[in-house]
């Protein structure tokens, strides 16, 4: 048999070594071969007195249970229901050698999820310092009781909306020619203010208001101040003046002036 050496920095303890040399002979747990184990875990401590490394007391007392189960498996078997006497061994390394294989699952998990933090739940936990908890189905019964008070037939609410949308529309395009025309009908230049007369709804007043805030991007009217009309006074230029004096103006409806 080749001689076998060992480092005793590689075991963390006599089952570790057990392990090892069944691991090492090729032999099942259940079925140790105790007179060959026995010799291989002797020469171990053996070597370690020879460099005078200090060993602890489990690995005696294993070396010592080692001794007593050779000799009891030397004694010849009174019958076959006494009990075998590396039954207990087998099991104390079964058991080390399933937490072996678990420490090592739980090493590579560690070395992946270490150094990771858990995210808080996005939940809102509820605030019950002061809204008090309501019963839901008070909540209901309020809120059907409201519902009922106020409760409009079709033909109501049709009429209220019919007038939201029986309005003429008023588009920013067709105030732009409107305000062309009023500037050439006054030659060219009018008070800010002249181009709000007439205003009926406020959705007229915002075209209007938008109308001239594109002809002043587009540089078809810039205003100017006007010491006696603090609302200033809007001017075509001169250019677009002189444009629309000799080009008839399309309206938003199609119509020709």
């Amino acid at each position: 048999m080749d001689q076998i050496t060992y480092k005793i920095e590689q075991f963390e303890g006599p089952l570790d070594l057990l392990l090892t040399l069944v691991q090492k002979n090729k032999m099942k747990i259940e079925d140790i071969q105790i007179s060959v184990i026995c010799d291989q875990y002797m020469a171990y401590i053996e070597s370690m007195q020879t460099m005078n490394i200090d060993i602890s007391a489990e690995f005696i007392v294993t070396a010592s249970e080692l001794m007593y189960i050779k000799s009891k498996m030397l004694l010849p078997r009174v019958s076959e229901d006494d009990e075998d006497p590396r039954e207990a061994l087998a099991s104390a390394l079964l058991e080390y050698q399933r937490a072996k294989q678990a420490s090592e699952k739980l090493s590579g998990m560690y070395s992946l999820y270490a150094g990771r933090f858990e995210k808080d739940t996005d939940e809102i936990s509820p605030d019950r310092t002061y809204v008090a908890d309501h019963n839901i189905e008070l909540l209901s019964l309020a809120f059907m009781k409201v519902m009922s008070n106020i409760e409009e037939t079709d033909e109501e609410a049709t009429e209220k909306i019919r007038p939201l949308i029986s309005r003429r529309t008023v588009s920013v395009r067709e105030k732009v020619y409107s305000i062309l025309r009023m500037l050439l009908i006054k030659g060219g230049s009018a008070k800010a203010t002249d181009c709000f007369n007439g205003i009926r709804s406020r959705h007229e007043l915002v075209a209007t208001f938008m109308a001239v805030l594109e002809m002043l991007k587009t540089g078809r009217l810039q205003i100017k101040e006007d010491a006696t009309n603090a609302d200033g006074v809007l001017d075509l230029t001169e250019n677009i003046y002189i444009e629309l004096n000799h080009d008839k103006i399309t309206v938003a409806n199609g119509d020709e002036e």
